[in-house]
């Protein structure tokens, strides 16, 4: 049994955090309230603690530095890696439970059980602070208990408090269904919750003293893929390599930095993002690579380097011309991020991190930025990323799916204040209605009843109001409910998995039904849904 939480176990806990979270991600991903095959909760805890573990693994010393404590050095790397790596709502979250303990017990000369309790308490302003609207029943509710049990312990004992912490959540995710009647529906407790109580289980652990694997395992695959990224996106063909790193430097450092980049390259973005020590985001397209990488090493400490040669890439798109405004948009399938880059977008894969938001925002060169990110989940990343910047102005419009997100750039006008355009772009998006047609991975009751593995399910703005036999028959009627209320433009987004009738019946159904109504479809290319419907 341990004292004290020292940076030892605070390296053994990351270790065996990530672990359980492997052991349980496909449980975790399954803990779905609805019976839509898109539950990717564990999936995204597992990438948001595997950068937070190859942060602690960069650096390995222990020692404190510039007067903070070592167990503080290693939560802040903690907190940091799982921040730029978050993925999803659930991922960000834990990065700012991370934060408030770090933020709470850096300064502490010894971490014991009272100290522990506080910090729990920090922890959970800090993830309450993360949540535009604050929801009971979710990994909230489970996390404020933990704190509950953790200060009625009222012992300096840390392994006690540990473990009081870690029980008094359990209880709290077995209540999680009395607290959200949806929960209580699909008969599951709370997806982040579960993976919050196995970091707590683990943190009890580690403090008992218990062996734990401290490895790092091999990230998971991202569950759809991601469109490829442009080989060169600005600058000037005379440049053959591409280089980007993160830097650890304080600012007076970044000044010299910059200057002698711009002696070795083009398209040179230095961004911060914050934190102490500060974090930059460093690209440049280069020839000597070995020079670009040394400017870091003699301003900071470079990690997570990555260098591209451009003549290993295929033939991409024009780079497109230097601006003063961009807009970031997180999408899945082939077909979307064409019809994004065609409306002057820059595009992200699905499921992205701050990191690779970060990268997207050093890449565009713009001064003004607004981040659209297609879903709910996402938005809560683009959130986290936004506020990571120190630079560009950014902006996050909260589009929930991707034909808000076509609506929005539709009406995006650079000629504008930037402040203005984007108020014209969240209200496009507002104002289109939007539906999804999917098929059930699982039995479950829904808002319109029962459903049964394979159903075709019909979405509208993310509840179920349509269960069928046949993708056909439910989207036409999801086109009759929708044009029912109004609407002169419909959008048809077909996915990856859309049969190869349905553009063709919906069309006919449109020109006998409402013959008025303009229709325009494309091949989205989308993971999980057939089809996507956008009203306006």
């Amino acid at each position: 049994m341990l004292d004290t939480l020292d940076a030892t176990v605070v390296r053994r806990w990351s270790g065996a955090g990530l672990t359980a979270l492997r052991a349980h991600q496909r449980e975790i991903d399954e803990l779905n309230v609805y019976p839509v095959p898109d539950g990717d909760t564990g999936t995204n805890l597992v990438l948001t603690l595997t950068s937070a573990q190859r942060a602690l693994a960069l650096d390995l010393d222990n020692s404190a530095e510039a007067g903070r404590t070592a167990h503080g050095h290693a939560l802040h790397l903690l907190a940091r890696g799982a921040l730029l790596g978050a993925r999803g709502n659930s991922g960000v979250i834990i990065s700012q439970v991370l934060r408030g303990l770090a933020d709470s017990l850096a300064d502490e000369p010894e971490v014991r059980g009272r100290q522990l309790a506080t910090a729990l308490r920090a922890a959970t302003a800090a993830a309450y602070s993360a949540v535009a609207e604050p929801v009971e029943g979710t990994v909230l509710s489970v996390l404020s208990a933990a704190a509950d049990g953790a200060a009625r312990a009222d012992t300096d004992d840390v392994a006690a408090v540990a473990r009081a912490a870690s029980e008094a959540a359990g209880v709290a995710l077995a209540r999680t269904p009395e607290q959200l009647p949806v929960l209580a529906r699909a008969g599951v407790v709370d997806a982040g919750g579960r993976g919050l109580c196995l970091l707590l289980d683990a943190l009890a652990e580690s403090l008992r003293g218990d062996p734990a694997p401290v490895e790092e395992p091999p990230v998971p695959p991202s569950p759809h893929p991601r469109p490829p990224a442009t080989p060169r996106e600005t600058g000037s063909p005379d440049f053959a390599y591409e280089v980007q790193y993160l830097l650890d430097a304080e600012h007076d450092a970044i000044d010299l930095l910059r200057r002698t980049l711009r002696g070795l390259g083009d398209s040179l973005v230095v961004v911060g993002s914050g934190g102490r020590p500060p974090v930059w985001h460093v690209h440049v397209h280069v020839n000597d690579v070995g020079a670009a990488i040394e400017a870091g090493v003699v301003a900071g400490r470079p990690h997570q380097i990555t260098v591209t040669r451009f003549a290993d890439h295929v033939a991409a798109l024009p780079a497109p011309p230097a601006r003063a405004r961009a807009a970031v948009v997180m999408a899945d399938g082939p077909g979307l991020a064409a019809l994004y880059t065609g409306e002057g977008a820059i595009v992200v894969g699905g499921n992205p991190s701050p990191r690779e938001l970060l990268a997207a925002i050093d890449g565009s060169d713009a001064e003004e930025i607004v981040l659209l990110p297609n879903d709910g989940d996402t938005r809560a990343v683009a959130v986290a990323a936004a506020r990571e910047v120190s630079g560009p102005r950014v902006t996050v419009v909260p589009t929930r799916s991707p034909v808000q997100t076509l609506a929005a750039l539709a009406v995006r006008d650079d000629a504008r204040r930037f402040e203005d355009d984007v108020i014209a772009m969240a209200e496009a998006a507002g104002a289109c209605r939007w539906a999804e047609v999917t098929r059930a991975s699982r039995e479950a009751l829904t808002m319109a009843g029962r459903c049964r593995a394979g159903d075709a399910l019909g979405l509208i703005e993310g509840e179920v109001a349509l269960i069928g036999a046949d993708l056909t028959a439910v989207g036409t009627e999801l086109l009759d409910r929708l044009l029912g209320g109004g609407g002169e433009l419909i959008t048809l987004l077909f996915g990856a998995d859309a049969p190869p009738g349905l553009e063709p019946a919906l069309r006919a159904h449109l020109a006998s039904r409402w013959p008025y109504v303009e229709a325009r479809g494309y091949d989205g290319g989308q993971p999980v849904y057939p089809l996507l419907i956008g009203v306006e």
